[in-house]
C-alpha cells in the first residue's frame, strides 16, 4: 500500500522509472510521448546531460546556503543572464522555487512597493476570469478559475476580475480584432475607474493562458493598450509568464511577442525544465529602488529561495536555450505542430478551434462546431481524453471548465523543444485515435 497522497486518490497510477528525450518509461517498460511536456515544464525533454552534469557539480561544491546569511555563484549567474535577456525595464530577479511562489511573491512586492511610496491605500488587484496564477492563497485568489477556487472561496482574499482576451468565444461578430483587443482593454479602465484610481495596485495576466483555456493568446494590440491603461493610472502590470515564458511561445519572455514590458513578471517551470524546482520573479529597476531607498527590506520569504541548485539547473538550462538556438527552433517546430494539427482536425465536427503560439497549442472541443456548443460537463470528456491517451502512449494536458470554470473542455499540447517531424507525427496520430475513443465513450 502506498502512503503517498496522490493528486487524485481514485487513481491507480503507473510508476514513472526513467527518461528518454521526449519519453518518460514507466516500470513496465511502456513508453509515453510527452507531449505536454507534464504541464509545460519539461523544454528540454527528459535526461539532458548538459543539465544533469551541471546539478551533480553543484552538489559537489555546495548543495545550500540560506540566502539570509550569503548569496551563491549560480543564483548571480543566473540572475545576471535572465536580465541580460529581460524586457526593457527589468533589472532584479528574486529566486523561488515554483510558480505559485512566483506570483505570490509578485502581488506582495506590489503592495509593498506603494507602501513604500506612501500610497497605502492601492490595495486592489484586478486579474482576468478563466486565468491560473498558482494554487496558494493569493495565487489562488488572483486566478479567476471558479472550479479551483469554489470550495476555498472563504479563504480567499479580495480581487476583482475582468474578462479574459478570448478571441474564439468573445469577439463579436463583424467585430475586427483589433477592435475586439480595444474592447476586451478597455475592461481593466473601466474597473479601475469603479475601484478608484488611486486603490488600485496592480493588474495581472498570462500573455497566453495556459491550463485553464488552452493556449489562448490574446489579439494584437490588447496588451500595448492594457500598458498605457496601466501607466495613466499608475498600475503595476504583472505578467505571469510561468507556462508560456522561456522559450515556450516562440520568444525567451513571452511578452516579446506582444511588445509590452511588465512591472513586474513570474516565469517557473522551463526556468527549471523539470530537472530542479524553481522559478523567478523579475521586477523593474524602480520598484526595487524604492525598496532599497526605503525599509530596504523585502518583507517576503521562503527558506529555499535562490537555492545554489536549483539555480545551478536554471542556469544550466536556459544557457542551453539560448545556446542551441531552441527558441527558432520553437517557432520553426510551433508552425509545423499547427500546421499538422489544422491538417488533421481542421474540420474535425469536435474540434472548434485551434490555437496557441510557439510550441504551446491549444484544441478546444465542442460539440457543434457551428454554434461552439460545449459537451455537458457530466461527461468528463476531457478525463476520458487523458485516460485513452495515456493507454495510446501519449501524455497531454485535456481540461474542462475552459468556457467559465464549468463548461468547455480542451486539450493542450506543449511537447519539449526537441522533438522531430516523427515526434510531430505521432502526437497527432495518437491525438487522433485518444479523440476517437474519448468521444465514443
Amino acid at each position: 500500500m502506498s502512503h503517498v497522497f496522490p493528486r487524485h486518490t481514485k487513481a491507480n497510477l503507473a510508476t514513472a522509472v526513467a527518461g528518454d528525450g521526449c519519453y518518460l518509461i514507466d516500470d513496465t517498460g511502456k513508453r509515453y510521448l510527452d507531449a505536454s511536456g507534464g504541464a509545460a515544464v519539461s523544454c528540454l525533454g527528459h535526461g539532458d546531460a548538459e543539465v544533469t552534469e551541471a546539478i551533480k557539480a553543484q552538489l559537489d561544491r555546495l548543495a545550500f546556503a540560506h540566502t539570509g546569511f550569503l548569496t551563491s555563484e549560480p543564483a548571480e549567474a543566473l540572475a545576471d543572464l535572465l536580465i541580460e535577456h529581460a524586457p526593457e525595464g527589468l533589472e532584479r530577479v528574486y529566486l523561488v522555487s515554483g510558480g505559485s511562489e512566483a506570483t505570490e511573491a509578485a502581488i506582495k512586492l506590489a503592495r509593498q512597493y506603494f507602501v513604500e511610496r506612501g500610497e497605502e491605500q492601492r490595495r486592489h488587484l484586478i486579474a482576468r476570469r478563466q486565468s491560473y496564477h498558482g494554487n496558494t492563497i493569493g495565487a489562488l485568489s488572483a486566478g479567476g478559475n471558479i472550479w479551483r477556487r469554489q470550495q476555498f472561496a472563504p479563504l480567499l482574499v479580495d480581487v476583482t476580475h475582468i474578462a479574459p482576451c478570448y478571441e474564439y468565444r468573445l469577439r463579436a461578430e463583424g467585430e475586427s480584432a483589433e477592435e475586439y483587443g480595444l474592447r476586451a482593454a478597455q475592461e481593466l479602465e473601466d474597473e479601475i475607474l469603479r475601484l478608484g484610481p488611486d486603490t488600485v495596485m496592480a493588474f495581472m495576466a498570462e500573455p497566453v493562458v495556459g491550463a485553464t483555456l488552452g493556449a489562448v493568446p490574446a489579439v494584437e494590440g490588447y496588451f500595448k493598450r492594457i500598458r498605457e491603461i496601466c501607466d495613466k493610472y499608475g498600475v503595476l502590470l504583472i505578467l505571469d509568464e510561468v507556462m508560456c515564458g522561456m522559450g515556450r511561445t516562440g520568444h525567451l519572455f513571452a511578452c516579446e511577442a506582444d511588445g509590452v514590458s511588465p512591472d513586474i513578471l513570474c516565469i517557473a517551470k522551463g526556468l527549471g525544465g523539470g530537472y530542479q524546482p524553481v522559478g523567478a520573479m523579475l521586477c523593474s529597476g524602480d520598484i526595487y529602488r524604492t525598496i532599497e531607498d526605503g525599509s530596504g527590506f523585502f518583507q517576503h520569504g521562503h527558506t529555499y529561495v535562490g537555492h545554489p541548485v536549483a539555480a545551478a539547473a536554471g542556469l544550466a538550462v536556459v544557457s542551453a536555450i539560448l545556446d542551441r538556438g531552441l527558441v527558432a527552433q520553437v517557432r520553426a517546430r510551433g508552425a509545423q505542430l499547427q500546421a499538422a494539427l489544422e491538417e488533421r482536425f481542421g474540420q474535425h465536427p469536435n474540434v472548434g478551434d485551434i490555437r496557441g503560439r510557439g510550441l504551446f497549442r491549444g484544441l478546444e472541443l465542442v460539440a457543434d462546431r457551428e454554434s461552439k456548443a460545449a459537451f455537458p460537463s457530466s461527461r468528463g470528456l476531457a478525463a476520458k481524453v487523458k485516460k485513452a491517451a495515456m493507454a495510446e502512449g501519449m501524455i497531454c494536458y485535456p481540461m474542462s471548465g475552459t468556457i467559465d470554470g464549468q463548461q468547455g473542455d480542451h486539450v493542450l499540447l506543449a511537447p519539449p523543444y526537441i522533438i522531430k517531424d516523427s515526434h510531430i507525427s505521432e502526437i497527432v496520430d495518437k491525438l487522433d485515435r485518444a479523440l476517437q475513443v474519448a468521444l465514443q465513450a
